[in-house]
């Protein structure tokens, strides 16, 4: 009899990494900088859940697409499709104790942390099932129990975040410290002041940080080439080492993920990780993307570097899942959102008294009705 490591040990197989972009490093003149990856080692159930997981992101944004133009969601809407690879990958090497923190693009975050479409949804329209009640809406979706911490708004305040959620580990063992914190940015928020306060108090304590720059080309409607003077962003950090990956390959982002973390673990402090992917919609829902790309723009990434075709495609060449297999997948997945969807919409309104909660922490406090004065204890 096998036991349950060893078992693992014997499913996975390594292969020789070939991204379509070429993994990059910065070494910041350091001379303790490994190599680049050059394989990767894969688990075939990993891999499973990592395509459903993936399916699962882009109909579950299809649907919050759909629903927007319905007007059932009102407010901002920012869609997470073309760039599901970056948590099917990250996910196979972080556990829910590396606490991760993102902006307002957080719908995918959210389920890949253990959330359900179903909160999504209620969230979106106001409803009391949502996973901040209702009343965070698309851009404040937290799962702090799996060590989901949003979500945020602010652009590129979510990075000082990460920072101090890292800086226990380092309090803890800065000279290997067990876990680290992952803060999400886009080339856009790249550019924001905060950024590089919270890089350089993490160079300054070795703070177990990866600086995650989802750089999908495009902050709102600028490209990057016309809104950084230096959009290599993986060499941003400056004196920060930095890793580059094709964030449209899962194993790509999986073994530039594990690259940065052995590094934070091993008390070299914070390293900035650039994922070189593509959004298919625009910035936000009201942003008439036509303005500064075309159609075929976003056809040929389609065509090119789809990250779900190019999985399915790896997952049929290792002979890990059928063509049938993974269409049935990808069915299951859509008819359980669609469900997901349906749930949502049966929800209760949130109601007002909840504009009162949530606000105040080991103290009392109270609200004016028009029923009179209530008080309100934690």
């Amino acid at each position: 009899m096998f036991n349950c490591a060893t078992r693992c040990l014997l499913a996975t197989k390594t292969v020789p990494l070939k991204p379509q972009r070429a993994f990059k490093l910065h070494t910041a003149d350091r001379t303790d900088m490994a190599p680049l990856p050059t394989t990767a080692t894969y688990d075939p159930d990993q891999m499973k859940k990592g395509l459903e997981l993936m399916f699962r992101i882009r109909r579950m944004e299809s649907l919050c697409d759909q629903s927007y133009k319905l007007k059932k969601i009102r407010g901002f809407c920012h869609l997470y499709i073309g760039q599901e690879a970056i948590p099917a990958g990250i996910e196979n090497v972080l556990t829910h104790e590396d606490p991760i923190v993102t902006g307002y693009r957080d719908h995918g975050w959210y389920i890949t942390r253990g959330g359900a479409p179903e909160a999504v949804f209620a969230e979106m329209f106001g409803r009391i099932g949502g996973s901040s009640k209702g009343k965070g809406g698309s851009m404040h979706m937290y799962n702090v129990a799996h060590g989901f911490y949003g979500g945020n708004g602010i652009v590129g305040a979510q990075v000082s975040l990460g920072a101090g959620l890292a800086w226990r580990f380092a309090m803890e063992n800065r000279e290997n410290p067990k876990h680290v914190a992952v803060a999400f940015y886009g080339d856009g928020a790249a550019n924001q002041g905060q950024v590089y306060e919270a890089m350089n108090i993490a160079a300054l304590q070795r703070i177990p940080v990866i600086f995650a720059v989802e750089n999908n080309h495009f902050g709102m409607g600028t490209s990057d080439a016309r809104g950084s003077y230096q959009p290599e962003f993986y060499r941003r950090g400056d004196y920060i080492p930095g890793i580059k990956c094709d964030g449209m390959d899962v194993l790509a982002v999986q073994e530039g993920t594990r690259y940065a973390r052995d590094h934070c673990c091993s008390g070299k402090g914070p390293i900035v990780l650039e994922l070189d992917c593509y959004r298919y919609m625009g910035h936000s829902m009201s942003d008439p993307d036509s303005q500064y790309r075309t159609k075929d723009d976003i056809q040929h990434v389609k065509q090119e570097r789809d990250s779900i075709r190019k999985m399915r495609e790896f997952m049929a060449a290792e002979g890990i899942m059928s063509e049938e297999e993974m269409n049935k997948l990808e069915k299951e997945v859509k008819k359980q959102v669609d469900q997901d969807l349906q749930k949502a919409q049966k929800h209760a309104v949130t109601p007002l008294s909840e504009l009162f909660t949530d606000i105040y922490a080991g103290e009392q406090y109270e609200h004016r009705t028009c029923q009179g004065t209530v008080y309100n204890k934690p």
